[in-house]
């Protein structure tokens, strides 16, 4: 008797303790979207450009100089690339005023600016399918705002799940696909990129001066314009979506 009693215990004690586990890693995840301040002294974003904005065009400019794109350009584009650990600046820049001889085409659209790493992205190659499965997405994206009350400095925020996320959930029949998708400052994340706070305070900044509306997000598995990624996945529609990925990288060379 004593000895069922003493499973009985073991079993209930688990029963309290697995919600409280799950409570934590949700209250870890939100974190992000949270500010560190009270409501009272919550911040704006001019706020956050007040205090970085300056140092932080200081330290862009150069490499804008050196690609000759005016700062701040019409576009951008964030690359990020999960196997090699890097978020590559590109901009776009205004057409030439002669064609590409060799191609006929008006040369380039996008110039590369520069190279960030990214410091932690939890998970592995594949794409974020549910709540919990601690992985970056992968497609592309447009940024949804920017939140300067962060908990890991700055953050923009990315509109995971986006129109394919959803359509391929609803062909899976899978429900709680998770969402608070982050570049973020620092070096810790869960399912989000942190890039540390000398670059977050660069790309925020770059983001408020080009306007959130005009940046797209790609994030790969791998650089896909030097090896093309693995479908070893057991996912039906992967193939559709780094075709998809491929296709697009390709107007960055």
């Amino acid at each position: 008797m004593l000895r069922y009693r003493k499973y009985l215990i073991i079993i209930i004690a688990l029963l309290v303790l697995l919600p409280l586990v799950r409570m934590g890693y949700r209250y870890k995840r939100s974190a992000l979207s949270k500010t560190s301040l009270p409501e009272s002294g919550r911040r704006q974003v001019s706020d956050g450009i007040a205090q970085v904005g300056d140092s932080a065009r200081a330290r862009l400019r150069p490499h804008f100089d050196k690609a000759r794109v005016p700062y701040a350009p019409g576009r951008v584009s964030f690359l990020a690339f999960k196997q090699e650990k890097t978020l590559e600046l590109w901009a776009e820049k205004g057409l030439p005023e002669r064609p590409d001889v060799t191609s006929g085409r008006a040369g380039p659209r996008w110039i590369y600016i520069r190279t960030y790493p990214v410091l932690a992205a939890s998970g592995k190659a594949g794409p974020k399918l549910r709540e919990g499965d601690r992985q970056v997405p992968e497609g592309i994206y447009r940024v949804l705002g920017l939140n300067p009350n962060s908990a890991y400095h700055l953050s923009i925020k990315i509109n995971y799940p986006n129109n394919f996320d959803q359509q391929k959930a609803a062909q899976d029949r899978r429900t709680d696909l998770g969402g608070d998708i982050f570049v973020h400052g620092k070096n810790v994340s869960i399912g989000c990129l942190a890039m540390g706070d000398e670059a977050i305070e660069e790309l925020f900044t770059l983001l408020n001066d080009v306007g959130v509306n005009q940046v797209r997000v790609i994030i790969a598995p791998n650089d896909m314009r030097k090896m093309p990624a693995s479908l070893d996945l057991n996912i039906p529609w992967l193939p559709e979506l780094y075709g998809i990925l491929s296709q697009e990288l390709k107007d960055y060379r």
